[in-house]
């Protein structure tokens, strides 16, 4: 097919826009295809240099729009084919690059560009810049304006551009670099705004840290002093009883603990002991440990879980283990209380008959040692206490003898771990 000369005669409804778009990029071109296209132009588009010199030769465009970076034939050469044939070199040509640098500026007068724009570009920018040479077509005869030697760098270059190119091209680069620093602008702006939402944002994290350390300082006020009131519970360092030996040992893992035991006088020879360990730390857990300690504690003037009174003149009855359970069961079901339970052992010794009576809910086992050294560990039957209504608790009954030693602990001592991480354990507690 033969070509015909450009006259860059002004696109009107009789003479579309016919844009020849050369970018090797399939996102860049497409997204290049779609601001001309909604602009109401024609587009072709070519993916490299060398294809887009065929589409010109064969039906030249209206305009050329090139990147510069292309495989097969760059922009710059592609740029200096068009301007180099006279059927072609009043066709404008936007080249789109970076072009940051004067040599790249120099580059461009060089092969004859019309314009050109920076990338990233905004694509109202591009369509201005296309309608600009619209409207000022290259002139016939400004084919050539005289030599001009540049050097940059220690090199020097010679260009060879009309009058009208140098002018677009400067009155670009003047707007690349104006639209570039109202960027820079709008950049800082946004910074700036940024900035100041940092800063209140900062003012606010501060508040609001001085309130939690503030709320925290508190906290932690309150919880020595409810460690202070739960110690105050235990059985005093010097705590005697009439008829046995009793000592005890309390190492909480936290300020507060879910364990607590205590152990007193029922009358003049029964002493009752208990132990108790509720799931869980902290708060809650203490809290309730607490509360079920202050149950099994008997009162003075009225009956209690572990004694109750008789008629006038009678002395009061002793409630026995198993029952003082079922008891407790009644009195706390576990359901609705985020996942809280409780085991507990509790225990009844006669200091006459040294007979030993304890029920236990789904607590440790019991260990006796005999005056010989011989251990034998004892479990009564009964889940924890509060899991189900009606729950029947079994008693056992132990015989002890002079010498002999028994044990009531949680599970804290046989779960407690050493610097690696072992667990103590059940069988080297009971030294097997």
């Amino acid at each position: 097919m033969g070509r015909q000369g450009n006259d860059s005669v002004p696109a009107t409804s009789s003479h579309p826009v016919r844009i020849v778009i050369a970018e090797d990029s399939r996102i860049q071109a497409k997204i290049l295809q779609k601001h001309l296209a909604g602009a109401g132009h024609q587009v072709r588009v070519a993916q490299n240099g060398a294809e887009a010199w065929q589409m010109i030769q064969q039906d030249p465009p209206t305009i050329i729009i090139s990147d510069i970076e292309m495989p097969e034939m760059n922009g710059y050469q592609l740029c200096e084919r068009v301007k180099s044939d006279p059927a072609l070199r009043r066709i404008p040509l936007i080249l789109l690059s970076t072009l940051s640098q004067p040599e790249d500026i120099v580059e461009g007068l060089r092969v004859g560009a019309d314009n050109y724009v920076t990338k990233p570009y905004n694509a109202d920018y591009l369509l201005a810049r296309v309608e600009s040479l619209l409207q000022t077509p290259v002139a016939a005869a400004e084919t050539e304006g005289p030599a001009l030697e540049v050097t940059l760098a220690g090199k020097r270059h010679t260009v060879r551009s009309s009058r009208q190119q140098v002018l677009n091209l400067l009155i670009s680069t003047f707007e690349n670099a104006v639209e570039k620093n109202n960027e820079l602008i709008r950049v800082n702006e946004e910074l700036s705004r940024a900035k100041e939402q940092l800063t209140r944002q900062n003012d606010d994290l501060q508040q609001l840290n001085q309130k939690l350390e503030t709320t925290n300082a508190r906290m932690a006020d309150s919880l020595a002093a409810a460690a202070k009131v739960q110690h105050s519970l235990l059985p005093g360092a010097d705590a005697e009883v009439t008829g046995a030996e009793l000592a005890w040992r309390y190492i909480p893992c936290d300020e507060l603990a879910g364990d607590f035991l205590n152990f007193f006088p029922l009358d003049d020879s029964h002493i009752a002991l208990f132990v108790v360990d509720v799931s869980g730390h902290g708060v809650a857990s203490s809290l309730l440990a607490v509360t079920i300690g202050r149950m099994l504690t008997p009162h003075a003037s009225v009956s209690s879980l572990l004694v109750r009174q008789s008629a006038a003149g009678e002395r009061p009855c002793i409630v026995p283990p198993a029952e003082v359970l079922a008891e407790l069961n009644s009195r706390l079901p576990m359901e609705g209380q985020g996942g809280l339970y409780f085991t507990v052992l509790y225990a009844i010794f006669d200091t006459k008959t040294r007979e030993l009576r304890f029920a236990s809910g789904g607590h440790t086992p019991l260990v006796a040692v005999a005056a010989d050294g011989s251990l034998n560990c004892h479990d009564a039957d009964g889940i924890a206490v509060g899991w189900m209504d009606d729950m029947e608790f079994e008693e056992v009954t132990l015989q002890l003898a002079p010498g002999d030693r028994v044990f009531l602990y949680s599970d804290g001592v046989s779960e407690a771990m050493d610097a690696d991480l072992n667990e103590f354990g059940e069988e080297r507690m009971l030294g097997k």
